[in-house]
């Protein structure tokens, strides 16, 4: 599909704010910080790279998250971008009730199309391409 239709771009968008209301006390990037971390990202210029954010606005996330109580940086090291990230318990808690009520949005939302498995699977398929773009950036970056 060469010519995107503008109302594909702001569908995208609504949906973006249909979560981000969805997200009691969290923001889209508190999320995706968290999200990153639970995945394995340990590193915060990693997930930087991973989310395509700049490094500074990955820090002051997790800085925000950490006075939150909500990860915790490992080790003594004081080179905040070589610190290992990981969730706590309360972390971990507020990250699964945000996938819930985010999925059940989603859920709202597929149906009210014709065909919400579809739907669905184009989602999944959107999800994977963005992570194949975010891995080629990520490894023209490391060159």
């Amino acid at each position: 599909m060469s010519d995107v239709p503008v109302d594909a771009v702001r569908a995208v968008v609504r949906l973006s704010r249909l979560f981000e209301r969805s997200l009691d006390g969290l923001s889209l990037a508190q999320y995706r910080v968290l999200a990153q971390i639970a995945a394995g990202d340990e590193r915060a210029s990693r997930i930087a790279r991973r989310l395509a954010l700049g490094k500074p606005a990955v820090s002051a996330t997790v800085e925000s998250l950490r006075q939150r109580g909500l990860l915790v940086r490992g080790g003594l090291d004081e080179d905040r971008r070589v610190t290992p990230l990981s969730l706590t318990p309360q972390g971990r808690s507020v990250l699964d009730a945000a996938e819930r009520v985010m999925t059940e949005a989603l859920g709202e939302v597929l149906a009210h199309t014709p065909d919400a498995d579809a739907a669905g699977t184009v989602l999944l398929q959107l999800g994977d391409a963005l992570e194949e773009i975010l891995s080629e950036r990520a490894r023209w970056q490391d060159r």
